[in-house]
């Protein structure tokens, strides 16, 4: 389309195959938003496109994302409120007009799978490096490890005891995160292992049943499982959390945080189960083996599961089995 759609706090430009929000900068405007600055959204991240009514003299264009596209919203489960949700665009009534034009474009856009999850992350997470302040320690992560430094202020005597802790994401398998404008809210990180444990009250009980809030099944794994070790029943016992309290965790901080270390957990186990499936039976090297497995990466390639260079890399080895 190439048209701009600026509405309150954000503008949108629409392009062939996606959309770009751009966050606008103001005392007004959400600092979620502003933490964002911008976000491409590809046509085939949507599910839906609605227009409502919205307060004051308003009418808001919201686009759906589909389940499982986008690690900001895996990461909140839900739990932002309207005014910091980035897919809604405010608009004045008197553009409701204009504003129909555009949610009937991008519905006329949105793709085959629209109405399924997505198998992948189709939009970028924040990227790293980042950190922020919690109340009992201070939480970095750099593309690759997640480290938590306690402070003597505020964290529980388990985690001195702990120490300071770092965790590579391929020692994870997900992360919770609870708002820190709701009642104990944390960031918590799920090491391998300990995916089935359920944390008692006080650490989301609903949402570790369900799987918790951005949690990534171990690939393989058996539903009835045990886990390694019991994680603690409360966050601020558990080193692998820090916990949120007024003036701490911020949401315009701790969730982009939270989101980029689940597309990185996220992204690590999908490069980890390539070669697992593709080099499967190694040492064999009939020739219709050799053939039936360079088709599979392909396809898996095609998926968006191996990259370029793991595509070229992976099929050179295949080839060299010949």
């Amino acid at each position: 389309m190439g048209d701009v759609l600026a509405g309150i706090h954000a503008t949108w430009e629409f392009d062939t195959d996606s959309v770009l929000i751009r966050f606008e900068r103001g005392i007004r405007t959400p600092k979620l938003f502003q933490s964002l600055r911008e976000r491409r959204v590809p046509h085939a991240a949507l599910s839906s496109v609605t227009l409502t009514p919205g307060k004051r003299g308003t009418v808001v264009l919201r686009a759906v994302p589909r389940p499982g596209a986008d690690p900001l919203v895996e990461a909140a489960a839900g739990q932002l409120k309207d005014g910091c949700d980035p897919y809604r665009l405010v608009l004045p009534a008197e553009r409701e007009t204009l504003a129909e034009y555009y949610a009937d474009e991008l519905r006329a856009r949105l793709g085959p799978d629209a109405a399924e999850p997505a198998e992948r992350f189709l939009v970028a997470a924040p990227e790293a490096p980042m950190q922020f302040k919690a109340y009992d320690g201070r939480a970095a992560f750099d593309g690759q490890r997640v480290s938590f430094r306690w402070f003597w202020t505020g964290a529980s005597t388990a985690k001195w005891k702990a120490g300071d802790q770092t965790f590579p994401v391929t020692e994870l398998s997900g992360v919770e995160w609870r708002s820190p404008e709701a009642f104990e809210g944390y960031l918590r990180l799920v090491p391998r292992g300990l995916e089935t444990a359920v944390p008692g009250p006080g650490a989301g009980e609903g949402a570790a049943r369900s799987g918790g809030p951005g949690l990534v099944a171990e690939p393989g794994a058996a539903h009835g499982a045990q886990p390694v070790a019991a994680r603690p029943a409360r966050a601020d016992q558990d080193p692998a959390a820090v916990i949120f309290g007024l003036g701490y965790g911020p949401v315009h901080e701790s969730l982009p945080f939270a989101a980029a270390v689940l597309e990185s957990v996220r992204r690590n186990h999908s490069a980890a189960a390539v070669p697992a499936a593709v080099l499967a039976g190694a040492g064999r090297r009939d020739p219709a083996d050799i053939a039936e497995r360079i088709r599979h990466l392909g396809e898996l390639h095609q998926a968006g599961l191996v990259t370029d260079d793991e595509f070229s890399t992976k099929k050179a080895q295949l080839l060299a089995e010949l």
